[in-house]
């Protein structure tokens, strides 16, 4: 295989792979652990690991919506909150206000929110989502999936769009709903792994 087929593939495998992720969240009531039985638990599409079961979350990084550089190892010690989304998303507009409002809620105490945002090839469709609906949090553009592609397999990854992950304040993939997720719904992952000793 030459060297630029190799260059090819890459890029059009990440594309596929972010076009695999279906348009609403899963809305199981109960969640599998991808062959590891045991590890994930869930119901009603919101689903955990217990602290000596969770996997690492990969290294997220890469370029935000307004140009700044941004990755997830730089919010270690803090419980940070992923939301995978796009502007095209429909479920995406009916969780934005709720993801906003669950951020300015917790943002000093020890949370922090990272949006990471696919699927969308224009930059602007995605700031005018941001806009819209009054986002201030942060958000990687990742139109081709590149990110997303990182996560684990077996592990808390995102299958949907959208899909919200908790990590815990080691860095770890620890509660995930792979559906448009309510601030309700949100507390209930989030406040967990608050509690947990830091």
């Amino acid at each position: 295989m030459s060297g630029t087929t190799r260059r090819y593939l890459r890029p059009a495998a990440a594309l596929a792979a972010a076009a695999a992720l279906t348009l609403t969240g899963c809305t199981a009531d109960s969640s599998s652990s991808d062959g590891q039985t045991g590890f994930i638990s869930g119901t009603g599409g919101l689903d955990t690991a217990p602290a000596g079961s969770r996997q690492a979350a990969p290294a997220i990084s890469g370029t935000t919506l307004h140009g700044d550089k941004a990755a997830l190892a730089d919010y270690r010690g803090k419980v940070v909150v992923l939301n995978v989304w796009g502007s095209w998303c429909n479920p995406c507009r009916a969780e934005a206000k709720g993801l906003q409002e669950v951020w300015v809620k917790h943002q000093d105490q020890g949370v922090q929110f990272l949006g990471i945002n696919t699927r969308d090839p224009d930059v602007n469709n995605a700031t005018r989502f941001e806009d819209s609906f009054g986002i201030t949090y942060p958000s990687l553009f990742d139109p081709d999936g590149t990110e997303i592609l990182k996560f684990p397999k077996g592990s808390l990854n995102p299958q949907s769009i959208p899909t919200t992950i908790v990590v815990d304040r080691q860095g770890r993939l620890a509660a995930r709903s792979m559906r448009p997720i309510s601030a309700e719904d949100l507390e209930k992952l989030i406040q967990p792994v608050l509690a947990e000793p830091k």
